[in-house]
C-alpha cells in the first residue's frame, strides 16, 4: 500500500475536507482573522545555494515567533514534578496502584521462576508478557519500553527484541479537539489557514495524530501534527512515579549495575523534549542542512508560521514505507539500493557530523517515487561525542585485528566504563565471541549477531552503554532487518566497510591515523592486501578521493614524531624498490631461452642474482600488488597527474630528503649483497627456469 504520510504509524487516503465544520458554531472573530492567513516568511527552499538573504532572514524571524509560541513549552524537571504531585496525593495513589497491579504482578512471576529454576527458560515468555503490560498502561511506559530496547547492558536478548516491537498504538482522540487545538496554538480560524483538511488524522501515535491538509496561501500540501490533550499531564505523572521505581532498582536490584535514575532522567528529557514541536522542526531543519545535501536524501521542510509548541506543519511527502517491499518493488525501485542509501546516510550521522535519529524504526523512513529515501518523525535525536566517533572507528579496526585488549580499552574511550574498571575479565569474554563469530572477515558478519554477542558481554560486566551508542545499534540492525526481507545474504558490516575505508584512507584526524597505521602493519611489516582492500572498498564511496588519501599518510610519514613510522615505511620502500628492480630483471631472464641462459651467465642458470623460488614468487607477488595499489589510485575518478605536485612539494622537505636517502642506500646494500652471494656461490649446470 502507498503511503503519504509524513508521519510514521499507519496511514491510509482520505478525502480531505474544507476547513469550516458544519454545525460548529462560528465563534467571534477578530477582524485580522477574517482574512486570509499569509506567513511572513516562505519555506527555505531545497537548494540552499539558492537561498536569497533576505528570504533566509524572513524565514530566521519566522521561526522566532514559533519559537514564541512555544515559551511556554514544559522542561523536564524532577524537583518540580515531585513538588507538583506531592500534593496531589489521590492522583499519586491512583496510578500508582495501576502501576504497582501491572509490574507486581509480573516481577512476582520473575521470582517464581527463579525460585523453580525456569528463569532462563521462560524469558521469552515473560519478556512478551513486558511488552503488553507497557501497552496497556499507556504512552509513557511505550516510549519506555521503546527505549529499553536499545539497552543491552540493562536487558537480556529476550526482552529487548520483544520490547523493540513496541508500537505506539492509542486509539486516536476527537477531531474537533485537534481542530480547536490548532486554532488556539497558531492564535488564527482553520479555515483561514488551509483551503481543506482531511476529516480523521491519517496517522495516530502516542503523543499525536497528524491530518493532511491544504495551504490557503499556496495550495501547497502539508502534514499538520497536533499532540493530544492532556499528554504532558500523564507523561509527568508517570516519569515521577518510575523515577521512584528506579531509586528502589538502584538500592536493592544487584543484577542491575548501571545507574537506572540517571537513564530514566535522561530518557524523560527526550520524551519532553518530543512534546515541544517547534524543537522537532528545528531538529528536521538541523539534520537537513547536515545529511540532505545527498540527492538521493529528502527531509521534508518546515513551515513556521503553522508551527508551536503543540502544533507542527510539515512538507509533504509522498512514498511507500520501506518495509513495504512488494509496493517499492512496484515503483521500480530496488529495496536494497534504498537500504544502502540509508546505511551511508547513518554511518555519516553517527561517525561524520554526530548528529543521529533516534528513532529510525521502518516507518520513519519512506522511499519516494523518484527513488530518494525520505527521513521523518525527528522528535526523538541524538548526538554522539566527537572523541567517541573516532573511537567507534578504532574500535572496528582492532576487531579487524581481533586485538581483543585494545578492544577492551576501547570501552574507556567509548564512555562504557569508568578508567577505575579492571578490563582485563572482558578481555576473554570478547576473545570467546568473536574467535566462535569471526570464522570467516568482519564484513561476512551478520549484525544482529554482533549485536547480540555484544549485548551478552554488556550485560555480564559492569558497563553502562551510552544511549548514543545502544541508538546506533538500533538504526543498522533495523536496516539490516529490512534488507534481509530482499536478500537473505545481505550484511550491513559490508555495506558499511566502504565508509569505513574512505575514513581511514582520507580522514587526518590523529586518532584515525593511528587506527589506520594498526590495521597496515603487523610485526614491523606492511600488510599491502590490506591497503589494496581499503582502497578497493574506499573506492565504493562515492566521497572518496584518491588526493585525500595520499596526503594525510605524507604528512603523517614527515611529522616530528614520526621516526619510528618512518623506519618502517624505509624498510618497506626498500622491500618495494627490490621487488620491481629484480620482478623486472626476472622477467628479462626468463624470456632468454634455456640454452643461452647458461652461456651468457657461465653456467649459473639461476640467473644473475642468489634468489629462491620462493623468493621470486614472493617478490613478483608484492610487484603485483603494487601495480594493482597504483593502478587503483590513478582510476580514482578524481585522480589527476596534477594531485602528485603536492607529494612533489613534501618529498623537498629535509625529513623527505633523509628518507629518499635512507631507501636508496637500504637498496643499494641489498643488490650488494645479493650480488655477493652470487659471486661467492659455485656455477650449477642444472637446466631449469625461474619462470
Amino acid at each position: 500500500m502507498v503511503i503519504t504520510s509524513v508521519f510514521s504509524v499507519g496511514s491510509h487516503r482520505l478525502a480531505s475536507v474544507p476547513c469550516s465544520r458544519p454545525g460548529q458554531r462560528t465563534r467571534p472573530r477578530v477582524r485580522a482573522a477574517l482574512v486570509e492567513a499569509r506567513p511572513k516568511a516562505m519555506p527555505v527552499p531545497r537548494d540552499t545555494n539558492l537561498v536569497l538573504g533576505g528570504n533566509r532572514t524572513e524565514d530566521l524571524q519566522a521561526e522566532a515567533r514559533a519559537m514564541a509560541r512555544a515559551a511556554n513549552a514544559s522542561i523536564y524537571s524532577p524537583e518540580l514534578l515531585a513538588i507538583k504531585y506531592g500534593s496531589r496525593p489521590i492522583k499519586v495513589l491512583q496510578r500508582t496502584l495501576a502501576i504497582l497491579v501491572a509490574l507486581g504482578s509480573f516481577a512476582l512471576k520473575l521470582l517464581l521462576d527463579q525460585r523453580n529454576g525456569v528463569f532462563d527458560q521462560n524469558k521469552r515468555m515473560r519478556a512478551v508478557e513486558l511488552r503488553r503490560i507497557f501497552t496497556r498502561l499507556g504512552p509513557t511506559f511505550v516510549k519506555l519500553g521503546q527505549g529499553l530496547s536499545t539497552r543491552p547492558d540493562i536487558c537480556p536478548t529476550e526482552y529487548l527484541e520483544e520490547l523493540s516491537e513496541l508500537q505506539d498504538a492509542l486509539p486516536t482522540f476527537p477531531d474537533a479537539e485537534a481542530f480547536s487545538c490548532i486554532e488556539k496554538e497558531l492564535g488564527l480560524p482553520l479555515d483561514s489557514i488551509f483551503s481543506s483538511i482531511s476529516p480523521s488524522p491519517i496517522a495516530a501515535a502516542s503523543l499525536g495524530q497528524v491530518y493532511k491538509a491544504q495551504l490557503k496561501y499556496s495550495g501547497q500540501i502539508v502534514a499538520v501534527k497536533v499532540q493530544r490533550p492532556g499528554i504532558e499531564e500523564a507523561i509527568g505523572l508517570d516519569f515521577y512515579l518510575i523515577r521512584g521505581i528506579g531509586t528502589f532498582i538502584n538500592k536493592y536490584v544487584d543484577i542491575i549495575t548501571s545507574d537506572v535514575v540517571a537513564l530514566i532522567d535522561e530518557f524523560a528529557r527526550r520524551v519532553y523534549q518530543e512534546l515541544n514541536y517547534v524543537q522537532e522542526g528545528q531538529n528536521a531543519r538541523r539534520f537537513r542542512k547536515l545529511y540532505a545535501d545527498k540527492e538521493d536524501i529528502l527531509v521534508p521542510d518546515i513551515y513556521w508560521d503553522y508551527t508551536s509548541g503543540k502544533v507542527l506543519t510539515m512538507e509533504w511527502v509522498d512514498g511507500v514505507k520501506l518495509n513495504e517491499q512488494d509496493a517499492i518493488e512496484r515503483q521500480g525501485l530496488k529495496v536494497l539500493d534504498l537500504v544502502n542509501t540509508g546505511i551511508q546516510c547513518s554511518l555519516r550521522q553517527l561517525l561524520e557530523y554526530g548528529y543521529f535519529h533516534a528513532d529510525p524504526h521502518p516507518g520513519n523512513l519512506l522511499a519516494t517515487p523518484e527513488g530518494k529515501l525520505a527521513f521523518l518523525d525527528f522528535g526523538m535525536m541524538s548526538e554522539t561525542p566527537e572523541e567517541a566517533r573516532f573511537a567507534i572507528i578504532g574500535h572496528v579496526v582492532h576487531m579487524v585485528n581481533r586485538d581483543y585488549e585494545a578492544m577492551a580499552r576501547d570501552y574507556y574511550a567509548l564512555d562504557f566504563l569508568s578508567r577505575d574498571v579492571d578490563v582485563s575479565p572482558i578481555v576473554p569474554a570478547l576473545q570467546n565471541f568473536f574467535d566462535d563469530a569471526l570464522n570467516y572477515t568482519v564484513s561476512e558478519l551478520n549484525f544482529k549477531t554482533l549485536v547480540d554477542g555484544l549485548g551478552a558481554v554488556f550485560y555480564q560486566y559492569p558497563f553502562n552503554v551510552p544511549a548514543y551508542y545502544a541508538l546506533i545499534l538500533r538504526s543498522l540492525t533495523v536496516l539490516e532487518g529490512l534488507a534481509l526481507y530482499a536478500d537473505p545474504n545481505f550484511k550491513v558490516l559490508a555495506a558499511s566497510y566502504p565508509y569505513f575505508a574512505k575514513r581511514l584512507l582520507t580522514d587526518p584526524n590523529p586518532y584515525l591515523r593511528d587506527a589506520l597505521i594498526e590495521l597496515l602493519f603487523k610485526d614491523g611489516r606492511f600488510r599491502w592486501n590490506r591497503l589494496e582492500n581499503l582502497l578497493v572498498e574506499g573506492r565504493k564511496d562515492r566521497d572518496f578521493s584518491a588526493k585525500d588519501a595520499l596526503q594525510p599518510i605524507l604528512q603523517l610519514l614527515l611529522a616530528p614524531d614520526g621516526e619510528e613510522l618512518r623506519t618502517l615505511v624505509i624498510k618497506e620502500a626498500v622491500r618495494i624498490t627490490e621487488a620491481v628492480v629484480l620482478g623486472t630483471i626476472i622477467d628479462s631472464y626468463n624470456s632468454i631461452p634455456s640454452v643461452m641462459r647458461a652461456l651468457i651467465f657461465n653456467g649459473n642458470v639461476t640467473g644473475p642474482l642468489a634468489i629462491n623460488d620462493m623468493e621470486i614468487q614472493s617478490m613478483l607477488e608484492l610487484r603485483d600488488k603494487i601495480s594493482r595499489i597504483w593502478g587503483l589510485l590513478r582510476s580514482s575518478e578524481d585522480f589527476d597527474p596534477a594531485l602528485l605536485q603536492p607529494i612533489l612539494q613534501v618529498l623537498q622537505q629535509p625529513e623527505a630528503r633523509s628518507i629518499g636517502g635512507r631507501v636508496i642506500g637500504g637498496i643499494t646494500q641489498r643488490l650488494a649483497a645479493r650480488l655477493l652471494q652470487q659471486v661467492l656461490r659455485p656455477p650449477t649446470t642444472i637446466s631449469t627456469s625461474l619462470s
